[in-house]
């Protein structure tokens, strides 16, 4: 990239208007000349443009609309305002506003930060190909790909969950590093995923050579939205803040004289029926929600967007303010296939402060690995941060703000099918154990490196208790171990000096107390003695049924509603041919169901698979789990993180393509059976 100027230069040449002018460019256009695109921030800011240009850029193909402002060389000021719309690659986007056009009287420094020196020694030494490098100050890692006398450089951590790149010994060109997490490859000179195809690329940084021939690595770092607005921590009384944990991510926030509720799941499973509490929720569970001033729902898995719950809520309060961030697929995609009656529900754009209050704002920013569907939040109560990033894979970016009053994220893993529900190959059960145990321990030194990074003065571990409790799912059970919160815990205070809580159903955190003397004794109270912690028994019978209830429906009496349904989901041109077998409990062929093949190169259904070269995948789904997610046309989260398939691949590649289809961009209406029947006659 040590050209880029020059590329922006060329991708301008045709529009040198005056600063303020207008001009159109597709998107297509904006990544074929290189201008400099963050996966985050939309079109972002080039370094060393010699005008100002105020552009307006469109594409009909991902919704896109967006004003972008460049600033002659140095560095940039605006205010940041994100630009909401239905995109497909993109979900939102910051904006640079020029300072000095009229109504633009704030100002937010955008930095440029210098991430790592080579000496002109250092640069010449540099061999073709892959090179490792590392910041010894810092001990951050980085790679830097050199072909002649083009250079591409990345930070040295995968995008998908963090893993460290290492040498991929099964690369014959040397332009691919393969991730120790879950041995995804990169090359490094496309910067793009090629194992698994079709999946992320990785964020790239600025390579630019000094006057004297050292190079130079730079990050250009956009303002951090939080920043807008600045309040200074004041005075809290003790008990004006208090957080009290209910269950898994749940927690009532009392902030002054306004109550919040995180993600309530507090009644039924989550995924089908995978899922169930580990806690026992506080028995007035349902009256704290009812109390609550206003819910934020952090996305759309039924962990944390649980519809048994919101029904209990709607019965008595239907008018509850929710807030939820704006997500390519709305966290609220199937409410009315529901039949939740809720009547106030808030979508609010990413990276803005939301006032409730003179005292009380929030803030929702979007996950970077999956910006369509998670996000994460900051509320700030009298200038005094808490953080939750929730599910949140890399959030806001890997961007947070530090030194807030407490930090919650989630701790536990296990949240996925692999690879407990996979056979065949490597997948042996001794294989499997030390795959988890090791992907336990890769989570907790990350965890414990993010917190000791962002220097919370507390930190708590939650959205991460949850049991695979239904009998049927033992295996599950006792295979898929997950992280304990003290361990985690423990980790932390041995390498920084961050006040940690695990919290138990019904415990709370004081925070004036907490942070003026973590000592003290009122400063988390815990449930009276007696309380029940751990759940013993749980209501499978109404949720099954609702489940069994679709095995016997009339759509499945005719044979064609497959291919009325994989049209439906719209996925094809893709070189991969699925087994789909239904079964019963035990994961046996059930008795007179569907056995059959999908080949998604020209969406046909063989009875034998094509004699072309073609990846295979074996899918095996409990068979009133895949009936009810067909008949109402829900995304496939419910099979693969619910546990309720068993899989089997050749060769053994995860196809991001497919299951990213299935369990995040199936279409918002179900399939129309009742059109389907009519014409079955």
């Amino acid at each position: 990239m040590k050209n880029q100027a020059t590329h922006c230069k060329l991708a301008m040449r045709k529009w040198e208007e005056p600063r303020g002018a207008a001009f159109q460019m597709s998107y297509g256009e904006l990544i074929t000349r290189h201008v400099y695109v963050s996966p985050l921030l939309g079109p972002w800011m080039m370094r060393n443009i010699h005008r100002h240009v105020c552009c307006h850029v469109s594409s009909s193909s991902c919704g896109f609309n967006c004003v972008l402002l460049v600033r002659a060389r140095g560095s940039y000021s605006g205010t940041a305002v994100p630009v909401v719309g239905p995109l497909n690659l993109l979900r939102s986007c910051f904006v640079l506003f020029d300072p000095f056009l009229p109504g633009m009287e704030q100002s937010i420094e955008q930095t440029t930060e210098v991430l790592l020196c080579l000496s002109p020694g250092e640069a010449a030494d540099l061999k073709e190909g892959i090179n490792f490098l590392r910041n010894k100050k810092t001990g951050k890692d980085f790679i830097l790909y050199k072909s002649k006398n083009r250079m591409r450089a990345c930070k040295n951590v995968c995008k998908h969950q963090g893993g460290l790149f290492i040498k991929d010994i099964e690369d014959l060109d040397g332009r691919s590093v393969r991730c120790t997490k879950h041995n995804w490859r990169l090359d490094v000179s496309t910067m793009k995923n090629v194992n698994p195809p079709g999946s992320f690329c990785q964020d790239e940084l600025v390579v630019e050579m000094d006057e004297d021939n050292g190079l130079l690595l730079l990050e250009l770092n956009p303002p951090n939205p939080w920043d807008s607005e600045p309040r200074s921590p004041e005075h809290l009384a003790f008990g004006e803040v208090q957080i009290t944990y209910l269950t898994h991510a749940c927690m009532d926030l009392k902030l002054g004289d306004k109550r919040m509720v995180f993600d309530p799941w507090l009644t039924g499973p989550a995924f089908a029926r995978g899922w169930w509490l580990l806690h026992e929720p506080p028995s007035d569970w349902l009256e704290r929600l009812c109390q609550a001033d206003l819910i934020y729902i952090s996305h759309m898995h039924s962990d944390h967007l649980s519809y048994p719950t919101l029904k209990e809520l709607a019965g008595r309060r239907p008018d509850i303010p929710i807030y939820v961030g704006n997500t390519e697929r709305p966290v609220f995609w199937n409410l009315n296939q529901s039949g939740v009656q809720l009547t106030n529900i808030n979508i609010v754009p990413f990276g803005i402060w939301q006032q409730v209050d003179k005292n009380l704002r929030f803030m929702i920013l979007m996950d970077g690995v999956h910006p369509e569907m998670d996000t994460c939040i900051i509320v700030e109560y009298k200038g005094h941060k808490i953080l939750n990033t929730v599910d949140c894979t890399r959030p806001n970016g890997g961007r947070l703000p530090e030194k807030v009053a407490l930090m919650m994220s989630d701790f536990a893993g296990g949240a996925s099918g692999f690879p407990m529900t996979f056979s065949g190959g490597k997948f042996t059960e001794e294989w499997k154990a030390q795959f988890i145990k090791a992907e336990r321990k890769k989570l907790l030194n990350y965890k414990a490196r993010l917190v000791k990074d962002l220097q919370p003065r507390i930190y708590c571990p939650f959205a991460g208790y949850f049991v695979e409790s239904h009998p049927s799912d033992k295996y599950i059970k006792e295979t898929n171990i997950k992280n304990d919160p003290n361990e985690l815990n423990n980790l932390i205070k041995k390498n920084s000096d961050v006040v940690t809580w695990t919290p138990r159903p019904g415990a709370t955190l004081d925070l004036s107390r907490m942070l003026k003397d973590p000592t003290d004794s009122k400063g988390i109270i815990e449930p009276p003695e007696g309380t029940k912690i751990y759940k013993d028994s749980w209501d499978f019978e109404p949720y099954l049924n609702i489940l069994n209830a679709a095995v016997g429906d009339e759509i499945f009496l005719h044979s064609s509603w497959i291919k009325e349904y994989f049209t439906w989901a719209g996925f094809k041109d893709y070189n991969l041919v699925v087994r789909m077998i239904e079964t019963d409990e035990d994961f046996s062929p059930f008795p007179g169901g569907y056995d059959y093949l999908v080949d998604f190169l020209d969406l046909s259904f063989p009875k034998e698979r094509p004699s072309r070269e073609h990846p295979y995948e074996e899918i095996r789904s409990r068979v009133d789990v895949i009936r009810h997610v067909v008949k109402n046309g829900l995304l496939w989260d419910n099979l693969y993180i619910g546990f309720q398939t068993r899989l089997q691949r050749s060769p053994d590649i995860y196809h991001h393509l497919f299951w990213n289809h299935f369990q995040i961009k199936l279409p918002l209406t179900p399939p129309n059976w009742r059109s389907f029947l009519m014409h079955c006659g």
